[in-house]
This record gives structure tokens, C-alpha cells and sequence, in this order.
């Protein structure tokens, strides 16, 4: 007797191939697909990029990241070092107010302390320019807060007379948000304090 039907657990199979081929070519799709993504979206962390001049896109290696917090925290510390110390009649306000960025309220209270003291008064005064020769900061970088240890050697200039300072400060650094351009590295000084001050012989 024949039927209008083909063998109907012929087509059953058929379909269910079809079925299965469908799940398993989209499953194998979605995989290679999380793959590539998760891929390039390392490859992007370990790279950056830049414009040329003609308009192409330059990829640039950055460094580790334990090298570049070392590189920023140094920076850091030198701008902020700077900016406190180096100033003048012209300047101090504006080089002040760019430090208070860099540090929280330790370095605010040591700052409203020499005010308070009359240091920015005599700076107004008698003319004085301090300046940055040197600063030379040692930081540990194993566990954060990152305990620091910074030299500056500056000197002021009385007009005829110009003499020469050491001081050794310590703190730590912290990361925070970055705040372009008021705090470019985003890292904090916290507990700053001034540890000593010395007066150098010109031949030092």
C-alpha cells in the first residue's frame, strides 16, 4: 500500500542532522568568536597608539605596568618637589596651587604652617628666589601605600648672597583618579613631612 509520505523516520533523521548541524556550526561560531574578542582585547592592553603626521595609526609597546608606576611615581614626586620649592615673588602662587593638587591635607597643613610662619611674606619682601637644583626621590613600590624618601637640594638667592639647602622629605603614595591636567599621574602624596634641613657649604 503506498503512502503519501516518504519514510517518515528518513525525514525525522534528516531534520534532526540538520538540527544538530545548525547548533553545533553556530556553538563553534560563538566560541571562535569569544576567542577573538578576548584576544584582541589583550593585544589592546599591551599596546597603545598613535597618529602620524600622514594620518596612519602607529602601535606603540607600552611597558609593564610595575615599570611604568615606577616612572610616573618619580615624576610625580620631581613635579611636586618643584612646584612646593621653586618659587618666587612671581610665581609662588601659581607653583602652590599646582602642588596642593599632588598631595592631600599633609601637604596643605605644611603649606598653611609656612604661611602662618611668614615664609611667602619674606619671599614678598626681600625679593628672595628659591630654585630646584636637584631632587632625588628613593620609593618602594612592593605594597601601596608606596613609601618615598625625596632629596631636593635648592638654593635661595638674597641678591648678594645665594646659599644652598638640602632637604630630605618622606610620605606615601596612593593612587587616586587622574585629573588632567591638575594631576596627571593620578597618585597622592599622603603623609608628607619634612625629616631635615641643612645648609650646604658652596663646594658640596
Amino acid at each position: 500500500m503506498k503512502t503519501p509520505y516518504k519514510n517518515i523516520y528518513s525525514l525525522l533523521n534528516q531534520n534532526r542532522f540538520i538540527v544538530w548541524s545548525l547548533v553545533i556550526g553556530t556553538t563553534v561560531t560563538c566560541v571562535v568568536a569569544i576567542l577573538s574578542v578576548v584576544k584582541l582585547h589583550r593585544e589592546t592592553l599591551n599596546n597603545a597608539f598613535m597618529v602620524n603626521t600622514d594620518g596612519s595609526v602607529i602601535p606603540l609597546k607600552l611597558v609593564s605596568q610595575k615599570e611604568n608606576l615606577a616612572v610616573e611615581s618619580l615624576s610625580h614626586l620631581d613635579l611636586f618637589h618643584t612646584y612646593f620649592y621653586n618659587i618666587d615673588a612671581s610665581n609662588y602662587k601659581k607653583n602652590l596651587e599646582k602642588a596642593l593638587w599632588l598631595g592631600n591635607s599633609s601637604v596643605d597643613g605644611l603649606y598653611r604652617q609656612k604661611k602662618s610662619d611668614g615664609v611667602y611674606n619674606r619671599l614678598l619682601q626681600y625679593s628672595l628666589v628659591q630654585k630646584v637644583l636637584k631632587v632625588h626621590s628613593e620609593i618602594n613600590l612592593s605594597k601601596e601605600p608606596y613609601p618615598f624618601k625625596t632629596i631636593t637640594r635648592f638654593e635661595i638667592n638674597r641678591g648678594s648672597v645665594v646659599d644652598i639647602y638640602e632637604l630630605v622629605t618622606t610620605g606615601n603614595l596612593i593612587h587616586v583618579d587622574r585629573n588632567f591636567p591638575k594631576n596627571t599621574h593620578g597618585l597622592l602624596i599622603t603623609d608628607y613631612f619634612e625629616k631635615s634641613l641643612k645648609k650646604l657649604n658652596h663646594e658640596n
